[in-house]
């Protein structure tokens, strides 16, 4: 009996992806550094890394319609996406492969061990004749020079890499059948605990959550799974060891990958920024939970998926996001003689640019995405570590009748981007992780606008792409 129903599902699931009308290829290429950099997500960190426990990646997925339209969709396993990468690689992927920004998705699993891919330039006078540094303030100083070519070379390398897979996988476009489903994974909680007014990083079970997770199948014309492509909303921390290693998001592509030979498995980072694996603290537990989430995503595999069709459609958007009421120069001198390192570095980073610049940023450009697969699937990205709240209400209100997919730590991660109620109520994701920035200096938390803004470019670029499939 057994049998026969694994063989009903088989056959059902194959009868969905009769008709290919979609090329597509899948490819993946190993990241990990072959130095012991120093490791990105933890100031805490006194050392280099330690060796590897697992293998980072880079996987490209290159979708194409029946009208020759491309989508790339990029995934690293890093801590994230800086903005001047993501601008140099929009760059070389229209003068090699002549794909316009809107096309190209890059997003990053947030693992904490990671290598540092962030160095912060010198400002303000004399900066010519400083060196560069890297982002933390724990690297010994006689490491700075070092740590800061390991970090350039291997973002150099990695931007060739990252052409070469491109370029691999257009070569290898084949007929292919998409389709998308998804189910249900329960390791994420809210992180946000309530404590006397303020709020504690720590499990908060009654806390905003979305267990959803989202998955498009990628077959060949014989029906043969080429490529993955799976989300969760949840921070990618379930450990701070000093070895190489993806985190839970690691292991879950490397067991959908051994369970399907030949399968190419990419994780797309969701709106976890307020978001924790719990329980967490070991190798053990972020191996659990690869394997909680690779069930999910098995169960998604034969959840009741539904063919997709073309048109595919992309737009892109860099959405002004305006600060709060900065801090005056005698507000920041005082602050600059504060004992708390960080409160100090930050004074002493903002006065800089203030000498340099004359004034303070008003705003920066966060990167909105939105990518419709006909009218069955909309892919939602937003750059930084965005808050659960931006995936509850974007899929609530883009949802009427097709599948919503949220992502945040896509095309760049400056910093937290909360919602308009999580800003009200502070705390580290609210605004308070913002002075930990350098190779992005925030002058002050983020204006009330912050949610309107971003919500209504993604509305406009949505109707955009709705209209132009009319």
């Amino acid at each position: 009996m057994k049998t026969k129903i694994i063989l009903f599902l088989l056959l059902s699931s194959y009868s969905l992806f009769s008709a290919p009308t979609w090329k597509a290829a899948a490819a993946k290429v190993v990241i990990t550094p072959e130095k012991k950099m120093w490791m990105a997500g933890y100031a805490s960190r006194k050392t280099g890394a330690e060796g590897k426990l697992q293998d980072l990646f880079a996987k490209a997925l290159v979708v194409e319609d029946a009208s020759g339209a491309r989508m790339v969709i990029i995934t690293l396993d890093l801590i994230g996406v800086p903005r001047p990468f993501r601008l140099a690689m929009e760059k070389e992927v229209r003068a090699k492969f002549k794909l316009p920004p809107s096309q190209l998705l890059l997003n990053a699993s947030h693992t904490h061990s990671g290598p540092m891919i962030r160095v912060v330039r010198p400002i303000g006078r004399g900066a010519l004749a400083r060196p560069a540094t890297v982002s933390y303030d724990n690297i010994p100083v006689d490491q700075q020079t070092r740590r800061v070519a390991e970090t350039i070379a291997y973002m150099a390398k990695l931007q060739t890499t990252l052409l070469g897979l491109i370029g691999d996988c257009i070569k290898n476009l084949r007929p292919a059948k998409l389709a998308y489903s998804h189910a249900r994974c329960g390791f994420a909680m809210n992180r946000r605990l309530p404590v006397k007014g303020s709020f504690r990083n720590s499990p908060y079970p009654d806390g905003l959550v979305d267990h959803d997770v989202p998955v498009l199948q990628v077959r060949s014309a014989d029906g043969k799974l080429l490529g993955i492509l799976f989300g969760y909303a949840c921070h990618n921390t379930t450990t701070g060891t000093m070895q190489f290693n993806g985190d839970y998001a690691g292991w879950a592509q490397e067991y959908l990958e051994a369970d399907n030979p030949g399968a190419v498995a990419l994780f797309v980072a969701g709106c976890g920024g307020d978001q924790n694996p719990y329980p967490r603290g070991t190798i053990d537990l972020a191996k659990k939970h690869g394997r909680s989430l690779a069930t999910a995503v098995e169960a998604g595999l034969i959840a009741n998926p539904k063919s997709l069709a073309g048109p595919l459609r992309a737009a892109l958007a860099y959405v002004d996001i305006d600060y709060s009421k900065p801090p005056t120069r005698a507000e920041l001198e005082q602050r600059a003689k504060s004992t708390n390192r960080y409160d100090k570095r930050y004074a002493e980073t903002l006065l800089e640019v203030l000498d340099a610049e004359g004034g303070l940023p008003k705003n920066y450009p966060v990167p909105v995405q939105v990518i419709h697969f006909g009218s069955q699937l909309t892919m939602v990205t937003m750059g930084g570590e965005v808050v659960i709240d931006y995936s509850l209400r974007l899929k609530r209100e883009l949802g009427n009748g097709r599948a919503v997919w949220v992502a945040g730590y896509s095309n760049d991660v400056m910093t937290y981007i909360p919602s308009l109620r999580v800003l009200r109520e502070g705390g580290y994701e609210g605004g308070g992780a913002m002075r930990y920035g350098r190779s992005n200096p925030h002058p002050s938390h983020w204006a009330e606008t912050i949610e309107k803004r971003l919500v209504d470019r993604i509305h406009a670029l949505d109707r955009k792409l709705t209209h132009s499939r009319e």
